[in-house]
């Protein structure tokens, strides 16, 4: 459905990503803005938040739950286990075992088109942007919800889609969380707990570690 792989790597999807992180030697897109950094941590003015199409998350991205599966996200877990100093390493893995839980390995997204794999079956559809909604979480940070429909009826890809990256104007993402479902757009927004997360499949489990042990 999309171009093949050797093209995306060539439009330098990943250089372009959106979350700008510099860590040790290596540096991921450009620096973010005072702006950029406070609304990556959940602190923003609302009149910031600007409109964002599509083409933000373009490219081909695989979920981390196979990774968490695997068993090869527990140093990050141990890390914030550390950090936190009231929950294990095992019970923190768990809060995370429920909010990357998905049946859709790898997404998909070029010219509008949205493509969800699970296994061996996919479904695509055109989505359309339906606007942002400003959350505030019961931690007191805020988020920003982009949300996308699909409106082909003969489409078995989900009719309400929602992006959640930690940016709130126009940028290339670098990982993002996603809501997904049927039913509406409000019945996703009150989604607190599950939100699969997708990095570039030109990641390798290393390198995913690494940029979660420094986001």
């Amino acid at each position: 459905m999309l171009a093949k792989k050797q093209v995306l790597l060539a439009l330098g999807l990943l250089v372009g990503c959106g979350q700008a992180m510099a860590h040790g030697h290596h540096s991921h897109g450009p620096a973010m803005s005072d702006i950029e950094q406070q609304a990556a941590e959940g602190v923003f003015d609302n009149n910031n938040v600007k409109d964002r199409t599509l083409a933000d998350w373009d490219g081909v991205w695989e979920s981390v739950y196979p990774l968490l599966q695997q068993g090869k996200l527990d140093p990050v877990f141990q890390k914030k286990a550390e950090k936190d100093g009231h929950q294990t390493m095992q019970q923190i893995k768990e809060y995370y075992r429920k909010g990357y839980a998905t049946e859709v390995d790898r997404l998909e997204i070029e010219n509008g088109v949205m493509e969800f794999h699970r296994g061996n079956s996919a479904a695509s559809c055109h989505y359309r942007y339906a606007g942002h909604q400003i959350l505030t979480y019961a931690s007191g940070k805020k988020g920003v919800r982009y949300l996308f429909e699909c409106r082909d009826a003969s489409s078995k890809a989900p009719k309400y889609v929602q992006f959640s990256d930690h940016i709130i104007a126009p940028r290339k993402s670098s990982h993002f969380h996603i809501f997904f479902g049927n039913t509406s757009q409000q019945a996703l927004l009150k989604e607190m707990d599950n939100w699969p997360t997708f990095y570039p499949y030109q990641l390798t489990s290393d390198q995913v570690v690494d940029d979660m042990l420094h986001h």
